[in-house]
């Protein structure tokens, strides 16, 4: 029996489903949408919450060129789980990372300023090998990145020399938008047209990228002219858009891949009146029945979203009664019984009418990509891996 088989059948007080399928054909959907361009599946943050080896293995199947993880340890990890093949690049450093360690991976690594152009020549040296380096534009986002004018001469200058001296490969030119997911912004149109500056500069003097990059989920939704050579699907992958104002999921033909659903861990009748989880911010307004659902903020669900969560039980919406706690919060059943381990939907695709993780987002007053993110290891990931 595999490990999936066996959570799946056994009780769970838990679970987040994750539709592999989904996620192939999510890939496949991208795909098409930037034709001219090779597609990386980002899968930091252990994929977005769904599960980083899972997710990962699953986007390469589907035709993912590339992974992109933030810190290189999140890509050491891929790598230790037997995730060859493909390419993939980390670009979260700090001095000191383990640089000898990613190059010796096979990593493509990310370099915005002097100090990491050091320290990954050094490693080389200690390797014996010469690291795949990437060397990341800041065209407005104002993170991570090398800035324009002098800065990013002497990056490319400084990264040339080392490629001369056997020490690297200068694999890729890259940068990130800051809003691309604001149709119309101005700054859009602004990086874009930066990036092409920098880029044009670094080509230039000498430097012939394997890839140009800049393209992250709502880019590659809605901005051809951004793909270059290389999108960078992140919360796309995962069947989430990254902007109510850009469009639903549905709209670009993409299938949310988590569902999150609990068993209620008790169902019992109170009088009207009566007080309902810490402060007691939900009175009950007559006789009803409430269900306590065996999740809370340590599990991930926002206590932003205390008294406003959406869950579907028995068919209906229900929404939190009161207080998000440590582990479990109560929905108010209007009457209702179901048994104890009656399941309670939090969210998933909608198919069923249950709740969506925008939904969720809409009522902690963050983004998706923060509900499906924050659900923690206490929750079992159980994997669908049909077809769709």
């Amino acid at each position: 029996m595999t490990e999936t088989t066996a959570l799946r059948t056994a009780p769970l007080r838990a679970r987040a489903e994750i539709d592999l399928a989904a996620l192939r054909a999510n890939v496949r959907t991208l795909r098409a949408l930037a034709p001219g361009a090779a597609l990386m599946a980002v899968v930091k943050s252990d994929a977005y919450g769904h599960g980083a080896v899972r997710c990962a293995r699953a986007a390469v199947e589907a035709g993912a060129q590339w992974l992109g993880t933030a810190t290189p340890e999140e890509a050491l990890v891929l790598r230790a789980a037997g995730v060859d093949g493909v390419r993939i690049m980390c670009w979260l450093w700090t001095p000191g990372g383990p640089w000898r360690e990613a190059i010796e991976a096979d990593l493509d690594v990310s370099v915005s300023g002097m100090w990491a152009l050091r320290e990954v020549t050094e490693a080389a040296r200690q390797a014996g090998a010469p690291a795949r380096v990437q060397l990341k534009a800041d065209t407005g986002l104002g993170r991570n990145g090398c800035q324009p004018g002098e800065d990013w001469a002497e990056l490319v200058r400084e990264a040339l020399r080392a490629e001369a001296d056997g020490l690297i490969r200068i694999t890729g030119l890259w940068s990130h938008f800051a809003c691309a997911d604001e149709p119309g912004h101005p700054s859009i149109a602004a990086q874009l047209s930066l990036f092409r500056e920098m880029v044009a500069h670094a080509e230039t003097q000498g430097v012939r990228p394997e890839v140009r990059h800049i393209a992250n989920s709502p880019a590659t939704l809605t901005l051809p002219d951004s793909h270059f050579d290389l999108v960078r699907t992140g919360i796309a992958t995962y069947g989430i858009s990254p902007s109510p104002e850009l469009g639903s999921p549905a709209d670009f033909g993409l299938r949310p891949v988590m569902t999150l659903s609990a068993s209620l861990a008790l169902v019992k009748h109170v009088p009207g009146g009566h007080g309902v989880s810490y402060g007691h911010r939900y009175t009950t307004p007559g006789e009803t029945t409430l269900g306590l659902v065996p999740l809370g903020y340590a599990d991930g669900i926002p206590r932003h979203a205390s008294g406003a969560g959406p869950v579907l039980v028995g068919g209906k919406w229900r929404t939190v009664a009161g207080r998000i706690a440590m582990d479990q919060f109560v929905v108010d059943l209007g009457g209702d019984e179901p048994e104890p381990g009656a399941e309670a939907v939090l969210f998933g695709p909608g198919d069923r009418g249950e709740p969506t993780a925008e939904d969720w987002a809409q009522a902690a007053g963050t983004i998706a990509y923060e509900i499906v993110t924050r659900i923690g290891t206490r929750v079992p990931r159980v994997y669908r891996d049909g077809s769709l």
